[in-house]
């Protein structure tokens, strides 16, 4: 996955098609990222005990990596990455438009 955790992502596709976030969590199962506050579904929960508190929940859901573009630190704007494999066998994502380490 070219995508990590807290990188800043311009969502392409769906509901919230064009705002910025940043990656929560990888589920590389599915590849899927949680993101803050975006792709917000209403969940109707039943009060547990003293656990849980009843009522309408605002949850995030996970969004598909293909729907996902991610944004560079240093240009600031959307880019796909490759991936470079330095002489001491590490390996570094680049920007593909400012060809700098991200």
């Amino acid at each position: 996955m070219k995508i990590k955790n807290n990188d800043n992502v311009l969502i392409l596709k769906g509901k919230d098609r064009g705002k910025v976030s940043r990656v929560q969590k990888l589920i590389k199962k599915n590849n899927t990222v949680l993101l803050e506050g975006v792709n917000l579904v209403s969940r109707h929960t039943k009060a547990s005990g003293t656990v849980r508190q009843a009522g309408i929940i605002q949850k995030e859901m996970p969004v598909s990596i293909s729907n996902l573009a991610i944004i560079c630190p240093n240009c600031e704007k959307k880019s796909r990455i490759s991936i470079k494999v330095n002489p001491d066998k590490t390996k570094s994502r680049l920007c593909k438009k400012c060809n700098q380490v991200i």
